[in-house]
């Protein structure tokens, strides 16, 4: 089955990939042809996911499905969720958005977060959406090479890694994403 993952982000089409396995070809943006910015002007997850996902069916005319994922955080009542890839403003950054989330941690005990993600697909006009949790919690610095955003601040619960340590066959058992694509994938077979 070919379907369209509505990102450009190189990292999260590569763990999807892997968690879909051979039976599904994932094809990005690019290679639709879509090389504008889409639109994410929603004040939920599944907005987000839905807006995004809707642009490229209805101006592309391919199944696909998009995500969009949000860190929330115990002490900053939530924050910065919907908003966590653009926190520290534009242009976007990782290396920005962490930087800002520890400075506002500084002195907090209570360090409790969840990663969210939820999936918004469309086939055949139809559409449905998946949603996938990961507990854990920030740590005080980075850690870890690995993975993408918030990964290397971010030690899931019953861990001793954080995400940006773990292989990505063990980040997509337990993340947010790959629980939100075995969703996914049950629906699809």
């Amino acid at each position: 089955m070919k379907i369209c993952f509505a990102t450009n982000n190189l990292k999260k089409i590569e763990e999807v990939k892997s968690a879909l396995g051979p039976e599904f070809t994932i094809v990005s943006l690019s290679e639709i042809g879509c090389h504008e910015e889409l639109p994410e002007t929603g004040d939920t997850l599944e907005h987000n996911a839905f807006q995004k996902a809707r642009h490229v069916f209805d101006h592309y005319g391919v199944d696909c499905f998009a995500d969009d994922t949000g860190l929330e955080v115990d002490a900053l009542d939530g924050a910065p969720g919907v908003y966590s890839g653009r926190f520290a403003g534009e242009p976007r950054s990782d290396e920005r958005n962490i930087d800002l989330l520890l400075s506002k941690l500084k002195g907090q005990q209570n360090r409790n977060a969840r990663f969210k993600t939820v999936i918004a697909l469309i086939q055949s006009g139809k559409e449905s959406s998946f949603a996938g949790i990961a507990e854990g919690e920030i740590l005080h610095e980075r850690t870890g090479k690995g993975g993408f955003g918030y990964d290397p601040i971010f030690r899931p619960n019953g861990f001793g890694k954080t995400f940006a340590e773990l292989s990505l066959e063990e980040k997509n058992e337990i993340s947010h994403r790959g629980k939100a694509v075995k969703e996914l994938v049950r629906f699809l077979k």
